[in-house]
């Protein structure tokens, strides 16, 4: 008996190990890969057609700059960092180093505008260590794009990929001169894409964790089939150096400007004449739409391509070309990679329901189609409504002036209310159940604000100085 139990609970214990190590190594095979990437392939492959470049340039002499018995000088010269060298007295050489890549064997190659811009001498060194003298064919800053031109044949190329492709937590790689180290590797992954950042509107930035530092800049992102899915162009840094935060531009974008300079030596955007906002939560509920989507257009430019279509303020442009706008930063970045004289079908979303309008598209260019216009004089003013906006009416001559048909300025605000507004704006309209009602007098708007419950948000059409957009409102919750 007692052998019998024995035997038993050996059985029993088995079996329980067994499971064990079953489970074990199921959560070993899922907490870690199969196998790590290798990289070796990709660099020995396509490391060939990445270039490095030094740039030289004539600078005026400043009082601050590094002369050459600083201990730093014969560390940042050494390593190709952008640096004045100046002797007192007379304009000397800067410095600088970057990145680059072929993309046709006769000798065509990327890199930033940064990296050439005011260039006096490009020097371009292939991985044979043979040297030539670039010439810089074309350059746009807007997306920081240049393309050089050196005079030799049968060079290695890169393979151009699909950003479109790319998805986040890919592993990317990043080839280049970081601090004047040539021919150097970095890997990492997609930590985000489609990235806005500040005066880059036209630019759908691909981020990565992959180091990237100064001399960086110019060189190819690499996805892991060895095809170039971006520019290396910029890093966040409070060091100088890299954080973790590196941009690249989309090789789509690039590709685009690059096509343009080759086929017409310059770059040309197309624009249709619209000032356009994001679509808030609350502006969409204003309006209708089931979802914050779209560019909501606060304006349209007199006499431009939209305004002939026949777009108004208060439209919501959802598609273009059938293609979502998911955000009203995608709007400007679709318009200005057509080509000027093509026609684009916009599917915009007015008084609660979507219609279909051909707009043309036109050339950007440097004028200013906008008036300033200072603050209007005070009109007779009204009592403050539920919002504690006081409101007034306008003179036909203050309407002359800011050339618009109807309007009230606000006087005063006399509670606090939640949203970007204040005394001196004008409102144009306001936005209930999906329709804009236009504001005819301070009375008929007080009257439409008055069938809002009293704790819910507005939204109104502004006009501040020569600026339209729309903004929406909400009073503050009383505190006890």
């Amino acid at each position: 008996m007692t052998i019998h139990v024995y035997r038993r609970t050996g059985v029993v214990f088995l079996w329980l190990f067994a499971a064990v190590m079953m489970f074990s190594s199921a959560a070993l095979v899922y907490a870690q890969p199969t196998s790590l990437p290798d990289f070796t392939k990709l660099y020995e492959t396509h490391g060939p057609a990445v270039v490095s470049i030094d740039v030289r340039q004539k600078v005026s002499p400043h009082p601050m700059s590094m002369m050459e018995n600083d201990p730093f000088y014969d560390f940042f010269r050494r390593f190709g960092s952008p640096m004045p060298m100046p002797r007192r007295g007379e304009p000397e050489e800067s410095q600088a180093s970057g990145s680059g890549f072929i993309i046709a064997s006769d000798g065509y190659i990327i890199t930033n505008a940064h990296v050439v811009e005011n260039a006096d001498e490009v020097k371009v060194n292939l991985y044979n260590k043979t040297e030539y003298t670039a010439e810089v064919i074309g350059s746009d800053r807007r997306t920081d794009v240049a393309l050089l031109k050196i005079d030799a044949t049968n060079l290695p190329t890169v393979t151009i990929g699909d950003p479109e492709k790319l998805k986040v937590g890919e592993w990317v790689v990043a080839i280049g001169k970081p601090f004047g180290l040539e021919n150097t590797m970095t890997a990492g992954i997609v930590s985000a894409k489609g990235r806005d950042l500040p005066q880059e509107n036209l630019v759908p930035f691909i981020q990565t964790d992959a180091a990237i530092n100064p001399g960086n800049s110019g060189g190819p992102l690499f996805n892991m089939y060895g095809e170039v899915v971006g520019i290396n162009s910029l890093i966040y840094s409070r060091t100088g150096g890299y954080m973790g935060l590196a941009f690249a531009i989309p090789i789509d974008v690039a590709m685009n400007i690059i096509k343009q300079i080759k086929d017409t030596g310059k770059v040309t955007r197309g624009r249709i004449g619209v000032i356009i906002q994001e679509v808030s939560k609350d502006a969409a509920e204003a309006f209708g739409l089931n979802a914050p989507t779209g560019a909501l257009v606060n304006s349209v430019e007199k006499d431009g391509p939209a305004d002939k279509a026949g777009i108004l303020p208060g439209d919501v442009i959802l598609k273009v070309d059938g293609r979502d706008v998911k955000n009203s930063t995608e709007l400007p970045r679709i318009i200005t990679a057509m080509a000027p004289g093509q026609k684009t079908r916009l599917t915009v979303w007015r008084e609660g329901k979507a219609q279909e309008i051909t707009v043309p598209i036109a050339e950007t260019g440097d004028e200013d189609s906008g008036v300033t216009i200072g603050r209007p004089g005070k009109g007779k003013a009204g009592n403050a409504n539920h919002l504690g906006l006081e409101l007034s009416d306008l003179t036909g001559e203050q309407k002359k002036q800011l050339g618009i048909k109807n309007g009230v300025v606000i006087e005063n605000i006399r509670s606090r209310i939640r949203g970007n507004v204040q005394s001196g704006d004008i409102i144009l309209a306001v936005i209930r159940q999906g329709a804009m009602i236009e504001a005819q007098s301070a009375a008929q708007i007080n009257g439409v604000l008055g069938q809002f419950d009293k704790n819910s948000a507005v939204t109104l059409q502004i006009l501040r100085g020569n600026v339209y957009y729309f903004v929406t409102i909400r009073p503050e919750p009383e505190t006890k």
